[in-house]
């Protein structure tokens, strides 16, 4: 039987070291729920390894197939421009298959439910909370109806309502949510940071959330998100879709 694809997560990157931390925390639990896979971890930028540096070093090794999968919740520049550029410059040997990014998934909401459980609220609150999806932001516009989407889509699920916010590059900004909720009347308010890790812009989005009653913790290594990664890497194995640069 041929060897399965090494797993290579590929992560933005940050000087915040809280970043690097919980990504590979993340990566440690995605190790856990399939031993049988090889897991690697690169970064876009500021952290280390580099993505380049691990598909060189898979290449020396004699790696032959790799599902690089980035480590994002929408399909925005990153994912879009970014990464393709740097697999395109990867060791000729190596057959890339670029997975989709995360989101959107049902396993994501069930991961921001939990995050809002573990800070304080039960499903019994549903109902009578509103809730900020707060995200880091983005100029594509894709991007953003996905969030949006997402929003109306978890209201179903019994919320009181759901507002989108962003910390950066689109409105409203977290604060403006949360006020836009206290004025419909929801007895309490919850920020759900839609952001995998710490750094800049997830302290933006605490900093806006102030004047809300609960602020929900980033996704980080929630089981929930472990397992979207491995359900994008199955998909990616697929003969189906095809080798990046093809």
């Amino acid at each position: 039987m041929p060897a399965k694809p090494v797993l290579l997560v590929i992560a933005h990157g940050s000087r915040d070291p809280r970043h690097a931390a919980t990504v590979h925390a993340l990566v440690r639990r995605v190790r856990s729920l399939r031993p049988g896979v090889r897991v690697e971890t690169g970064f876009l930028d500021f952290n280390i390894p580099s993505v380049h540096g691990v598909l060189e070093s898979l290449a020396a090794e004699g790696v032959r197939d790799v599902v690089a999968l980035p480590l994002l919740l929408t399909r925005a520049f990153h994912a879009k421009a970014d990464i393709p550029a740097v697999l395109r410059d990867a060791p000729p040997r190596l057959r890339i298959r670029q997975a989709e990014v995360l989101g959107p998934s049902p396993l994501l909401l069930s991961a921001l439910d939990r995050r809002l459980y573990e800070a304080g609220l039960s499903p019994a609150d549903k109902s009578s909370t509103g809730v900020v999806l707060a995200s880091a932001g983005s100029s594509d516009p894709e991007a953003i109806a996905v969030i949006a989407r997402l929003a109306r889509e978890w209201q179903r699920t019994g919320w009181c309502a759901v507002r989108p916010a962003f910390a950066s590059a689109s409105l409203p900004r977290t604060e403006e949510a949360v006020r836009e909720l206290r004025e419909l009347g929801c007895a309490r308010v919850a920020v759900a940071p839609y952001v995998l890790a710490p750094g800049f812009l997830p302290d933006r989005i605490a900093r806006g959330a102030a004047e809300a009653d609960v602020l929900a913790e980033v996704l980080g290594p929630a089981p929930e998100v472990a397992r979207v990664l491995l359900e994008r890497y199955d998909a990616a194995r697929t003969p189906a879709l095809a080798a990046v640069g093809a």
